[in-house]
């Protein structure tokens, strides 16, 4: 089956194809032993050979599933080194060939399933949008079968084939391999957790993939497994470290990455795991830096608000305080975000406090950036209780001496255009 000569190659197709027609002989008994001699023609040179081939292949399929005995097995083992020839129309027979077989084949394909996996993956990917689209029918089928470890289900086969896949550069496939790292878990959760060493360190490198959408998808798969085990702190601290060395993953993903764990994993959770490791941060520089972006994030973003409401509550509720504490630990990293959090906690006493101890070198350049967001963040409706306040001054004193002082460290300039905000005309009547 695998000469060159098309003269032999016709006379073997048309051989197969008589032999086939023959009522008394059963090919498909044989069909694995010139299957992939088959697909071999289907990239001939010859119109007239590939056009034999198809047709002897196709008239095999439909044999195949009008059959109640087949042999999948050996079959699928051609079809997955076929799926990646390079030639398209191989490409596309072969994944049609897979499809038919995951359908029909069932228990038979089992041990199977990992080595399916690896073909129908890149496919996803292919330049082809034919062979882009049964690749997905294909996967998806695969996906919907429960299949029972004990039965022969590889799962640390198919954990392989999809930690590979993280490493393609096709965003899709990618996509689709961590898809399956959650189906895995989900479904599969202590044995995917034994294979957890194996897989921890390419899915936390994951994390500074390109894409959005595989990073969101990371940090999924990374909050269902600190749901089930002690990985949770390990995950916070690689995001630390990642940070820090990569101030462009922190400028441009920082908020994301922040943001979505607080979705998947509760915002308290999240923030409090930040700060117990930044409290021991030793580059003081950077720990400032990442105070600022987790403080920023807590000032505006809407899924914080379960985290802003109780420490609003600070002075009066022991949760509140207890959180306050927490946060405060590494939130004295940046004088400007230990202000934010004790305004936020209405603390104005030891904000105003913190504001006296500022020295000549804590007010820097960044310093007065930050206090302009803060100033101008004031105006905003997560401080419009502050803001109310101000309409009995004589009850919030310490809250005047706070907002006065931060204005009093405004360079010249800076002060004069936001006196033309509603909210610091309002506080300038009041002094």
């Amino acid at each position: 089956m695998n000469v060159l000569n098309p003269y032999v190659r016709q006379f073997l197709v048309g051989w197969i194809t008589v032999l086939d027609s023959v009522p008394d002989i059963d090919m498909l008994g044989f069909l694995p032993d010139f299957l992939d001699g088959l697909f071999n023609m289907l990239s001939d040179s010859s119109h007239e050979i590939r056009q034999q081939a198809d047709a002897a292949l196709s008239e095999f399929l439909q044999e195949i599933k009008n059959s109640p005995n087949v042999d999948y097995g050996r079959m699928a083992e051609i079809l997955v080194r076929r799926a990646g020839s390079t030639d398209e129309f191989t490409r596309l027979t072969s994944i049609t060939w897979i499809n038919e077989f995951v359908k029909l084949g069932g228990e038979q394909l089992v041990p199977y399933y990992a080595d399916i996996l690896g073909a129908v993956l890149p496919c996803i990917s292919d330049e082809e949008e034919k062979i882009r689209v049964v690749a997905r029918e294909t996967n998806e089928e695969l996906r919907a079968i429960k299949a029972d470890p004990a039965e022969g289900f590889d799962i640390g086969a198919i954990l392989s084939i999809a930690k590979r896949e993280l490493n393609s550069e096709h965003e899709a496939t990618r996509i689709e391999a961590l898809h399956w790292f959650f189906t895995l878990l989900d479904r599969y959760c202590a044995e995917f957790l034994a294979y957890l060493n194996d897989i921890f360190d390419p899915l936390l490198n994951a994390l500074s993939d390109p894409s959005d959408a595989v990073v969101l998808l990371v940090l999924e798969v990374h909050a269902r497994i600190a749901e089930e085990s002690h990985h949770f702190h390990h995950l916070v601290s690689y995001l630390i470290r990642t940070f820090h060395n990569n101030h462009f993953v922190l400028e441009k993903r920082g908020a994301l990455i922040v943001r979505r764990l607080c979705v998947l994993l509760g915002a308290e959770k999240v923030y409090r795991e930040f700060s117990t490791i930044l409290e021991s941060e030793v580059d003081l520089d950077f720990a400032s830096v990442m105070v600022q972006v987790l403080n920023l994030i807590l000032l505006t973003s809407t899924e914080l608000g379960e985290l802003r409401s109780p420490l609003k509550k600070s002075l009066v509720d022991s949760c509140g305080k207890d959180l306050f504490q927490s946060l405060y630990a590494s939130w004295r990293h940046s004088p400007m975000a230990t202000i934010s959090l004790c305004l936020l906690a209405q603390a104005y006493n030891h904000a105003s406090c913190v504001i006296q101890s500022l020295g000549e070198e804590d007010i820097n350049v960044n310093f007065l950036v930050q206090l302009d967001k803060l100033i101008r963040l004031l105006e905003t409706p997560v401080f419009a209780y502050l803001r109310l306040q101000l309409l009995e001054p004589g009850k919030h004193t310490w809250l005047l001496k706070t907002l006065y002082g931060l204005l009093m460290l405004l360079p010249q300039v800076c002060l004069l255009s936001l006196i033309r905000c509603s909210f610091c005309s309002l506080f300038l009547v009041n002094v």
